[in-house]
């Protein structure tokens, strides 16, 4: 495998992140709590409050992965992985605990129908029962720099169930520049890229939809449109009327306040808005400053604002009653498996299969196979070794044909040279 492959596979993942050395130690000591989920995607929301949720943190398990954990706590790479910037996205240590981000900042918007923060990557649809205002919210995957998701005003036009996706002409030229010949249509079933699920936005062309690429979630990875994990869109989509609006945002730096506290929480911002964003937010921090008489502590703004973590932090008690600390996170109990996690079938002599790299360190070939394994659809991979050095092997496929598209996708999502085994034949 030529040695530029690995650095290129683990950025397409991995963020760029300053160090949080200061908020880790305010953060990284859970009280004693009793096992048990945490709720992630339905909240109501309080009067005159904009922080939900609680954060949370979670001691991983061998096999374990980010990406896993993600899916599983209906939060996206991106928050996962901004939250504990010192660990392995793709290989964790077991036992090593985690923080899961589970509390948010509202956007900074009316609380009607559906808001889309692009910084933050995450959807959040607000329904009014006479007094009572819920909320959903869950994460999504947003547009490239290069194809950016817009923003802006919009509404669902339309809706459908296991959508047709039709190929647009750039995509289809991109897909032919790698080798990949798209058809003009793709029928629904396990290769189309809306999954079962779609809202036809009154903007052409977008669309909020579900996704055969749940690891893509939390990442800047489509053509514009946001995609939703599959069980999340099922829901957004039964809970979401026609006419439904849908505001699209950018606001990496959140204010809000609960039970008397106001927090701040920053986000790496988007390409060309960092500079603009930063000068807004400092702008409201100074008004409340002037406007309530006391002094902030603008070094641990900037610390907050630099080390862009994803987490609201107490910065300042606006009732002399209340103290500023920082709310512990709740621990809580692993699960017995992690939803939509890879399962591996045992290696059977009667099957294809196919060698994707042979590599010498075994943490870059258990890297390499965790990646492959959150493939979508499914690709299942696993290490062997292979005398000074590992193997990693994708299959067990049925037949020549499905191990030939293995290979092809190897190579085309991940610049890999995949050789076909073929299987053990008997006398």
């Amino acid at each position: 495998m030529a040695p530029w492959l690995f650095p290129l596979l683990l950025s397409t993942f991995i963020f760029a992140l300053p160090g949080c050395t200061s908020l880790r130690h305010s953060l990284w000591r859970p009280p004693l709590a009793p096992d048990g989920e945490i709720e992630r995607n339905r909240f109501t929301v309080a009067k005159g409050e904009d922080v939900i949720g609680q954060l949370a943190e979670i001691r991983l398990e061998k096999g374990d992965t980010l990406a896993g954990i993600a899916r599983h706590f209906g939060l996206g790479l991106n928050a996962v992985s901004a939250a504990n910037p010192e660990v392995d996205i793709w290989v964790p240590k077991a036992g090593e605990r985690i923080l899961l981000p589970l509390n948010f900042i509202l956007p900074d918007t009316p609380r009607n129908g559906i808001v889309v923060n692009l910084a933050t990557m995450r959807l959040f649809h607000f329904q009014r029962d006479g007094a009572v205002l819920a909320l959903s919210t869950y994460p999504v995957g947003i547009g490239t720099e290069e194809k950016p998701t817009p923003m802006g005003r919009m509404r669902v036009a339309r809706k459908a169930t296991r959508p047709t996706w039709y190929v647009p002409v750039s995509i289809a030229q991109a897909h032919r520049k790698k080798g990949d010949i798209l058809p003009a249509a793709v029928p629904p079933g396990p290769d189309n890229p809306l999954g079962d699920y779609a809202l036809y936005l009154s903007k052409q062309g977008y669309l909020i939809h579900g996704t055969n690429k749940p690891a893509s979630i939390g990442l800047k990875a489509t053509n514009g449109c946001m995609r939703l994990y599959p069980e999340n869109i099922a829901t957004l989509f039964r809970e979401t009327p026609i006419n439904t609006p849908v505001l699209i945002i950018n606001q990496p730096y959140l204010l809000g306040q609960r039970n008397g506290i106001l927090y701040l929480e920053a986000h790496t911002p988007l390409e060309d808005s960092g500079v603009a964003e930063l000068a807004r937010i400092n702008a409201k921090l100074r008004a409340m400053e002037k406007e309530s008489g006391r002094t902030l502590d603008w070094q641990k703004i900037r610390q907050i604002q630099a080390e862009a973590r994803g987490i609201p932090v107490p910065i300042l008690a606006l009732e002399a009653a209340k103290g500023a600390g920082a709310e512990k996170p709740v621990a809580i109990r692993h699960p017995g498996r992690l939803l939509g996690s890879p399962e591996l079938p045992g290696l059977k002599l009667d099957a294809w299969y196919v060698l994707a790299a042979e590599v010498q360190d075994e943490l870059d070939a258990r890297r390499l196979a965790a990646i492959i394994n959150h493939q979508g659809p499914p690709i299942p991979a696993q290490v062997l070794p292979a005398g000074k050095g590992h193997r990693v092997l994708a299959g067990p496929f049925k037949d020549a044909g499905e191990a030939r598209k293995a290979v092809k996708r190897l190579k085309i999502d991940l610049e890999l040279d995949g050789i076909m085994i073929e299987p053990v034949r008997k006398g």
